[in-house]
């Protein structure tokens, strides 16, 4: 039926990537080859560091895997992890409607990032849209920036030939230097034409007069240029190679320290079926996670009691969406590490 919900359907394990959409969400952060973080702190003006904010939003959206999917977090999985001084921690708030919050903080450079996510996937016949409501705010603490930016979102197409991307457009606004930029996602290759696929358009400008300071051009996953509209310099701000390349799996530092809800020991069982191909366990073990939350759940319900999440505090509004709040001002240290 057009516009049907699809945030309750289960998938088989035989269409699953061994990971769960907290642990893709968070790599969006840490897996990053170069220090693109730092080059958004250490711009010398507002507009360095706005632009240097634009391109750490364009290197978080990576490559979607048509007919294979992350599994849904379970309620309170949490996925935690640190890289260098950056510590990540995720937790899925609320399973119904699925919401996940990342609370992300670097205290050498004084950077926080908060992220709120109500995915709302609805099926059309031919395809599937997949959108991320929400906002992701980045704040540049020595510099009292704060970056407000939604996400692009994600669309699975059947016909006339296969493929999923990310589509649409984003919004990067700060309040305190007046600049805002948009982006547009596209991918044209269900028209037919394969030559202009992952392409993104944009531009920066300034929020009171709405005059074009620089024009963004080119495709996510290769490079991204940006135009001075002043005096015509053309730059490279984006190079998907050289973010991704050379990339280090994150490694255990102290399994005494993982806590019982991350994301990589939930799904641990399940993913090493995948993994070995071994679909029947990873059936059994799937359904084991799943039968162990509905039955956390009938407890919750029999003592009439309501869950709440450990690590933010959250709300929500007809008008404002979903609202996500760390409990804690640091983003403490993980048991889990990506090596520099």
């Amino acid at each position: 039926m057009p516009g049907s919900d699809l945030t309750r359907l289960q998938l088989p394990p035989l269409f699953n990537i061994p990971k769960s959409h907290l642990q893709c969400f968070g790599e969006s952060v840490y897996c990053v080859a170069s220090d693109i973080m730092s080059r958004c702190n250490s711009g010398e003006s507002p507009l360095d560091r706005f632009i240097a904010v634009v391109t750490w939003s364009i290197s978080t959206v990576r490559p979607v895997i048509f007919g294979v999917a992350p599994y849904n977090p379970i309620l309170g999985e949490t996925h935690h992890v640190s890289r260098g001084n950056l510590n990540v921690l995720l937790e899925q708030v609320s399973h119904h409607p699925p919401v996940s919050a990342l609370h992300a903080t670097d205290e050498g450079e004084n950077v926080e990032m908060i992220w709120c996510h109500h995915l709302t996937p609805k099926f059309y016949g031919t395809s599937v849209e997949a959108e991320l409501h929400g906002k992701r705010v980045l704040k540049l603490q020595n510099h009292g920036e704060t970056y407000v930016m939604n996400s692009p979102k994600v669309l699975i197409r059947f016909l006339p030939f296969p493929w999923a991307d990310w589509v649409g457009n984003v919004r990067i606004q700060c309040q305190e230097s007046g600049l805002e930029a948009e982006l547009c996602y596209r991918n044209t290759s269900f028209l037919g034409r394969r030559g202009n696929q992952r392409s993104i358009k944009g531009k920066v400008f300034e929020s009171s007069s709405l005059k074009t300071l620089y024009e963004i051009d080119g495709q996510w996953d290769r490079t991204v240029r940006m135009k001075n509209i002043n005096n015509g310099k053309d730059t490279v701000i984006h190079n998907a190679k050289e973010v991704i390349s050379g990339l280090r799996a994150p490694i255990v530092k102290d399994t005494r320290e993982i806590w019982a809800s991350e994301s990589a020991l939930v799904w641990s069982d399940v993913s090493r079926g995948i993994l070995s191909k071994s679909w029947e366990k990873a059936k059994e073990a799937k359904k084991a996670v799943e039968e162990k939350q509905r039955e956390l759940q009938r407890e919750r319900e029999s003592r009439e009691e309501n869950w709440v999440p450990k690590h933010f505090t959250v709300s929500h509004s007809k008008e404002g969406g979903w609202e996500c709040s760390p409990i804690q001002k640091w983003v403490p240290e993980a048991p889990i590490i990506v090596p520099l």
